[in-house]
């Protein structure tokens, strides 16, 4: 079933305070401001926070379509994000380029070179991976091999709930990188499963940022996302604090969300940044 995203004014504000979208309050005004946004705001807000380096938000308009070209060559080629107004997809989308613009760029460059070794009309495997980093992507920073061994069996309950001080004390954290991952959290009630890059921290002074900028040269460099099956799942709605209901024990070994391992199916080993 498509996902509906609720109207601006319908949204319980609560979504707001709890994680994903708790993460983004500096971008509070154009989240839950009094108006939508309009691209001229979104404008303004990137050179407000002087980041001149990104393409332009443009108004997706049946004008704009009829110069024929594919959505990423658009951007590449003319540094134009097509948005459409009143949208919360695109805004989000928009708020994704505001910060993580080289992870943004290196999906559109690698996303254009495919278009031109196989053509607008077909989709390779590595267009498959990259899509989906773009649209439910998250990036799972670790320094705790162990956790990982958990992730890997499926062992939802262990991850989250015996290593719940886990998830508060540095050995795993979460970036949420996909958009559409955003917006199902517009609604409270749904239960959020991401596909994760994994990055293995192999030093203290490896921080979020480091490992993000790691992780932009290694897709744009072609090093990941060349296949959907790189990403794992993760059940977002199982970190501490991220849904409601996750307090409870129970939620764990009953909720949709909290798959078994599909038999055969192995990951890749984490992407390592830092010293070994």
């Amino acid at each position: 079933m498509r996902f509906v995203a609720p109207a601006r004014e319908q949204i319980d504000p609560g979504v707001f305070a709890r994680p994903p979208l708790s993460q983004w309050r500096d971008f509070a005004a154009l989240l839950h401001g009094p108006s939508w946004p309009d691209v001229a705001g979104l404008n303004g807000f990137v050179q407000n926070a002087a980041n001149g380096k990104m393409p332009q938000f443009v108004a997706q308009t049946p004008e704009l379509l009829r110069d024929g070209l594919h959505y990423e060559a658009r951007i590449a080629e003319r540094g134009q994000i097509a948005t459409r107004e009143r949208n919360w997809h695109d805004l989000l989308n928009a708020l994704i380029w505001m910060r993580f613009p080289a992870l943004k760029a290196a999906l559109n460059a690698r996303q254009c070179a495919e278009i031109g070794r196989v053509g607008a009309k077909q989709r390779s495997r590595a267009q498959c991976a990259l899509t989906h980093f773009d649209e439910a992507g998250i990036a799972v920073v670790l320094r705790d091999a162990a956790l990982l061994a958990l992730w890997d069996a499926h062992d939802w309950h262990g991850l989250f709930w015996r290593e719940r001080a886990a998830w508060h004390d540095g050995r795993i954290g979460v970036v949420v990188f996909g958009h559409a991952l955003l917006e199902h959290a517009l609604r409270p009630e749904q239960l959020l499963v991401g596909k994760a890059l994994v990055v293995m921290r192999q030093s203290a002074e490896v921080d979020n940022a480091a490992a993000l900028r790691a992780l932009a040269a290694a897709i744009a460099h072609g090093e990941l996302l060349n296949d959907p099956q790189e990403l794992r799942p993760l059940p977002l709605s199982g970190v501490p604090g991220w849904h409601a209901d996750n307090v409870d024990e129970s939620f764990y070994r009953t909720a949709p969300c909290f798959c078994a391992v599909r038999e055969g199916r192995r990951y890749p080993a984490a992407f390592a940044v830092g010293p070994a």
